[in-house]
């Protein structure tokens, strides 16, 4: 990291990015529950991070109950 790096402003523009992806991720999901396309009583999710340019691949994996 260079000297200019500001990381009470790096910290906010996560977090605003963050709060963006979860906000819109669970309309997603939940227009797709309503939908009825989801059959049986759980959904499987996967939420994979990457950044453009870097090695970054965080995968996230989790079994909702309807």
């Amino acid at each position: 990291m260079t000297a200019e790096f500001d990381e009470d402003r790096f910290n906010m523009a996560v977090r605003k990015f963050l709060k963006h992806v979860g906000v819109t991720s669970q309309r997603e999901i939940e227009n797709l529950v309503r939908s009825g396309a989801v059959k049986g009583g759980e959904l499987k999710l996967r939420m994979t991070l990457s950044a453009e340019g870097t090695p970054l691949k965080h995968v996230v994996e989790e079994t909702v109950a309807l």
